[in-house]
């Protein structure tokens, strides 16, 4: 259990810290970054801030869907926006190209490795996730459709509040999915081994 909470706060720490990275990278960011860009330049509200408030929005949608959070979905909404927050105070803003590719390419890294780490601890998925599962389990529509659309649709809106899209943003929808299917495996907290009897022992005993 030490190892799944720390594992999961770290995660969650990370995750906030490589969208910072990315957002620095200023090449593009994720779609839901997109959308979260495009409400911070038309309201003035903090990046950090709007984070938790798409979250918490999200969440709200399990609702009808009847998707139940884990612990690890209520502190994905609290704990990634303020550490996006802190990335974007600590990390200044960069003219020249190479640096911007460079702290993009290590935001994509993290974001990668902050997945495995916190969906690995098994609290439950973030609400971008969730909300994609649930829809996919109550109408059985297919996963990659139902992400799709989700996307597609938080980036359209994102990049015409004034979001940052660009090469970055393709970069990250092609290489987002792979990485962290190298992350969540080596990362993921092994589930503890049940002491029920199997049917062979049931019966010799």
């Amino acid at each position: 259990m030490t190892r799944r909470i720390t594992q999961l706060l770290v995660g969650l720490f990370l995750y906030g810290f490589g969208i910072a990275l990315m957002v620095r990278g200023a090449i593009g960011v994720s779609p839901w970054d997109v959308l979260t860009q495009g409400i911070s330049l038309q309201t003035g509200l903090p990046f950090g801030l709007v984070t938790n408030l798409v979250g918490l929005v999200v969440l709200l949608l399990w609702i009808p869907i009847r998707q139940k959070p884990g612990i690890g979905t209520i502190l994905n909404v609290l704990l990634v926006g303020p550490s996006a927050q802190v990335g974007l105070w600590v990390i200044p803003e960069v003219e020249n190209l190479v640096t911007r590719v460079i702290l993009f390419a290590g935001g994509l890294a993290l974001v990668a490795l902050a997945t495995g780490l916190y969906i690995g601890a098994r609290f439950g998925p973030g609400p971008r996730d969730g909300l994609m599962t649930g829809i996919h389990r109550k109408w059985g529509w297919r996963i990659w459709i139902v992400r799709t659309a989700i996307e597609v649709t938080v980036l359209v809106i994102g990049w015409l509040l004034g979001g940052n899209v660009g090469i970055g943003t393709l970069a990250f929808a092609l290489l987002i999915g792979p990485m962290v299917g190298v992350t969540m495996p080596l990362l993921r907290v092994p589930e503890p081994a049940s002491d029920e009897p199997t049917p062979r022992e049931e019966v010799t005993t």
